[in-house]
C-alpha cells in the first residue's frame, strides 16, 4: 500500500509537526508529511519543516481583506500538496463551515483536553480549576462545531498535587506527540472509515475512541 500523504497546519512552534516528521521516517509508519501550511510568518515550526526538507506555504491572515479570501488561498495551498489526510497541530484559526466541508472529512485536530471536556482555549487551567484528577488530549475529526467532532483517540495523564497549568501542559506534551503519531498511523492503515459525525474503526465495527496506553498502543 502506498504511503498516505499528510499535510500539517500549524501556527506556532511545531512540536507536534516535529514528532510526526520523525515518526514518518520509520519504515512501518505508512505515511509521509508532504507539506506544511501556516497562517503566520513568524511560526517557529516553519524552521522545523525546512530543516527536514518538507515544503512550507505561508498564508498570513493579515494579508487578506476577509476570512473568506484568506481561507480560499489557505485551502488551495493545502490541496496543492495532494493530501490524503490533513492534521491541524496547533493551528490557531477556527475554520469556517465552508472550509471544513472542502476538506471532505479528511481533517483531524489534536486538542489538549479529554473532549468533550474543555473545548477551546486554556484547557489546562480549566482542568485544574475544576479539580480534575485526570487530564489528557484528544484527536478528533474536524467539523464546523469547534472541538466537537467525533473523537478518534485520547491519552490520559494524572493531575498531580501542586500542578500549575504550565507544568500540566509540559507533562502532557510528549504524550500528545505519541497520541498524534499513533492516530496518523491508524488513519494511514485504512482501518478507519469516516462517515458524517461517525467513525467506524475496523472490521469488528468497533466505535471509538481508542485510548493510548503506556506502551503507545491504541486500545
Amino acid at each position: 500500500m502506498a504511503e498516505a500523504r499528510v499535510v500539517v497546519l500549524i501556527s506556532g512552534r511545531g512540536s507536534n509537526l516535529k514528532a510526526l516528521i520523525e515518526d514518518s521516517r520509520s519504515a512501518d509508519a505508512g505515511y509521509r508529511v508532504v507539506g506544511v501550511v501556516t497562517d503566520r510568518n513568524d511560526a517557529v515550526g516553519t524552521a522545523v519543516a525546512e530543516a527536514a526538507g518538507v515544503p512550507v506555504t505561508v498564508v498570513p491572515r493579515q494579508m487578506f481583506p476577509s476570512r473568506a479570501a484568506f481561507e480560499a488561498v489557505l485551502n488551495d495551498a493545502v490541496d496543492g500538496f495532494g493530501p490524503d489526510w490533513i492534521v491541524l497541530a496547533g493551528f490557531m484559526r477556527v475554520l469556517s463551515p465552508e472550509a471544513v466541508h472542502r476538506f471532505e472529512m479528511r481533517a483531524f485536530n489534536i486538542h489538549p483536553s479529554l473532549l468533550p471536556k474543555y473545548p477551546g482555549l486554556d484547557t489546562h487551567a480549566r482542568a485544574l480549576a475544576a479539580g480534575d484528577r485526570v487530564h489528557g488530549a484528544s484527536v478528533h475529526l474536524v467539523i464546523p462545531a469547534l472541538d466537537q467532532g467525533p473523537v478518534l483517540a485520547q491519552v490520559e495523564i494524572p493531575v498531580c498535587e501542586g500542578d500549575s497549568a504550565g507544568a500540566l501542559a509540559e507533562r502532557l506534551l510528549s504524550r500528545e506527540h505519541e497520541l498524534l503519531c499513533a492516530c496518523v498511523r491508524l488513519l494511514a492503515s485504512g482501518r478507519v472509515e469516516i462517515q458524517p459525525l461517525q467513525l467506524s474503526f475496523d472490521a469488528t465495527n468497533r466505535h471509538g475512541p481508542f485510548l493510548l496506553n503506556a506502551n503507545n498502543q491504541l486500545v
